[in-house]
């Protein structure tokens, strides 16, 4: 096994079937499923989650909301996608925690970073809702900071696409997949699978950051294997 301690960074909408809002429950199930997979090959996994398919800030920003109003409603929104995912998981025998970055005690317990070292070391998936729990931030730098504080051998980055490409593949179907790139060579060429605040973070603490289609088949539990699909973001 090449990682042995990952954080998994999931969309919204991974919860929610094609042009549609709000969470469904067999996506979830599937979720939750593959989650497992990777769990069961002994792997320490984190997760974060986004909150897309319920509410996206640039949206509401742009019919006048205030910047930390919009953000505060999408860190909200990551938590109600989390206990989603932790419903589902526990529903298959998934021992999970769940934390949230606010202080939110009879849902879940208040995020510490050796509270979460602690239980995944004891086994458990452990699930951070919140984003960073402050505007402005996005989840995927959510996920990167919390890859750091554990420690975590490489961030994975789930989405719809299966890995980075010179151009947005879904506009043109001639795009080109870039299979490894660096750090800076993807902060030059803009490409925005993640933002540059997550991506300078891992940057400066030369974490490895694995971009994979969520759809492929079994493709988070060949990627944490060491299997080579989808890109990598490296030094």
């Amino acid at each position: 096994m090449k990682y042995k301690r990952v954080v998994i960074k999931l969309g919204g909408e991974t919860l929610s079937r094609s042009n549609q809002f709000g969470i469904d429950t067999e996506k979830a199930k599937e979720l939750a499923l593959k989650i497992k997979d990777v769990h069961d090959t002994g792997s320490q996994v984190l997760i974060v989650m986004g909150a897309g398919n319920i509410w996206r800030g640039a949206r509401g920003q742009s019919k006048g909301m205030d910047r930390s109003t919009a953000d505060e409603i999408g860190i909200l929104a990551t938590i109600m996608n989390c206990l989603a995912l932790e419903d589902a998981l526990k529903k298959i025998g998934v021992v999970v925690r769940l934390h949230t970055s606010i202080a939110m005690k009879p849902i879940a317990e208040p995020y510490t970073r050796l509270r979460a070292v602690y239980q995944l070391n004891k086994g458990y998936v452990v699930i951070v809702g919140g984003g960073t729990g402050h505007p402005y931030f996005t989840t995927d730098t959510a996920a990167a900071l919390r890859a750091v504080e554990i420690k975590a051998d490489a961030l994975i980055k789930a989405t719809k696409v299966d890995g980075v490409y010179n151009e947005d593949p879904i506009k043109n179907p001639n795009a080109k997949k870039i299979e490894k790139i660096s750090y800076i060579e993807y902060l030059d060429k803009k490409i925005g699978v993640l933002d540059n605040t997550a991506i300078t973070l891992c940057m400066n603490n030369n974490l490895p950051i694995l971009v994979i289609g969520l759809s492929e088949k079994d493709g988070l539990k060949r990627v944490v294997t060491g299997e080579k699909i989808g890109s990598i973001i490296s030094k």
